[in-house]
């Protein structure tokens, strides 16, 4: 008589283990796992079935899917689709999927219309491609764009305005030093770095050890905030495709600045053509809906504009948010950069100001500017404020990291 052979129980461990490769191979790769899926975890293999074509699950809509990627071309599949990944997924993964849609499926065009914008979760990356269809969106469309733009542009100012403010206040205070301070204006690290000539050895009283000391024959202090403007900052924007979330954060910090009353703003962005869109700083979605993303770059053309607006350059800051691929002329350009700072202009290069790094660009460009004083590196909206502030202050950049220089 044979005995039966008992099968060793799966481990709990094993099962999760087996569902998260399920998960991750799907469809037709998964069946090595042995695992079905239901309930919730079927919703979401769909999902992502529909959008990177990883099994043959149903598509947002109800029909038969194969193993290749598509949402289908109606409005409405695609929102379900969208209520979908909102649901079952963190709101960080459903804006790579969002961004994933459009990039690898072509959804761009879905986008014009109301209850696709309505549906999908908003951040930079989807201002961008808004933006880059501004020109072609209907009538219907655009309130609902705006609003949706609107969100995101006032999430990024609750982030990004109290410490802007509070760290150039303090650099345009700090600029403004006086010789003959009140006591509680008094900048004591710097009065006794300039005072350390004048340190005095005293002899201790009845038998204590010698005591040292430092005589201020120099004081130096901080300016006493005034109403007067203390600086210029010009933005100089590329508008070029690749720049879309710098120009959505230029736009929002432009805005930020020109609040301020010690400072002079003034906003330029450029493709092959130059516009001033300084009179519509008070509200950065006017700003953003001024730009046109796409075309060629001319920033030599961009910086003789924002050259011919300096009119007090040793209190000038100029900032260049640009790839630095330039179709205009490049000397030149090295050039105006070059007579710009003999001038007593800041002059600063940002190859981008987003939370990604730094992009594809010209590292020939980069290296010609970063010989003249001017290196160009990538900067994120947090550190922004600290670039800023040692440029008005004429200390040298806070650089965040030396691999992203050319």
């Amino acid at each position: 008589m044979e005995t039966a052979t008992a099968q060793p129980a799966q481990h709990p461990a094993d099962g999760e283990r087996m569902r998260r490769w399920r998960m991750v191979l799907g469809g037709d790769s998964a069946e090595s796992t042995g695992c079905t899926l239901t309930g919730q975890d079927a919703a979401m293999d769909s999902a992502l079935n529909a959008l990177y074509g990883g099994g043959g699950g149903k598509k947002p809509g109800g029909r038969s899917g194969g193993r290749s990627a598509g949402l289908g071309a109606s409005a409405p599949s695609v929102a379900r689709w969208l209520g979908d990944i909102r649901t079952y997924f963190p709101s960080s993964v459903v804006q790579v999927m969002q961004r994933d849609a459009i990039d690898r499926l072509g959804l761009s065009a879905l986008l014009l219309e109301p209850e696709m914008l309505e549906a999908v979760e908003a951040d930079v990356h989807l201002v961008g491609t808004l933006l880059s269809l501004n020109k072609a969106m209907p009538e219907t469309t655009k309130e609902t764009a705006r609003a949706v733009v609107r969100k995101v542009v006032d999430d990024l100012e609750k982030r990004l305005e109290g410490r802007t403010r509070a760290t150039l206040t303090g650099a345009l205070d700090r600029s403004a030093r006086i010789s003959r301070p009140r006591h509680r204006d008094i900048d004591w690290d710097r009065t006794i770095r300039a005072n350390l000539k004048n340190y005095l050895t005293l002899p201790g009283a009845d038998g204590e050890p010698a005591t040292g000391t430092v005589v201020p024959e120099r004081l130096i202090g901080y300016g006493r905030a005034s109403q007067s403007v203390k600086k210029d900052v010009i933005l100089c924007i590329d508008q070029s495709g690749s720049m879309a979330a710098s120009v959505v954060y230029a736009s929002v910090f432009g805005a930020v600045l020109a609040s301020m009353r010690t400072l002079a703003t003034r906003l330029v962005v450029f493709d092959t053509a130059v516009v001033d869109l300084t009179d519509q700083l008070d509200d950065p979605v006017d700003v953003l809906f001024g730009t046109q993303l796409g075309g060629g770059t001319d920033i030599n053309r961009a910086l003789a504009y924002c050259q011919s607006k300096i009119t007090r350059p040793a209190d000038t800051v100029v900032v260049l948010i640009s790839d630095l691929y330039e179709g205009g002329i490049r000397d030149e350009m090295l050039k105006r950069v070059a007579a710009m700072k003999a001038s007593g202009v800041q002059f600063v290069t940002l190859l981008a100001l987003s939370d990604e790094g730094a992009p594809a660009y010209d590292h020939e460009h980069a290296a010609a500017l970063g010989a003249l004083g001017a290196p160009a590196f990538a900067c994120t909206p947090d550190l922004f404020p600290d670039i800023m502030a040692a440029a008005i202050e004429k200390r040298p950049l806070p650089i965040p990291d030396k691999g992203t220089q050319p």
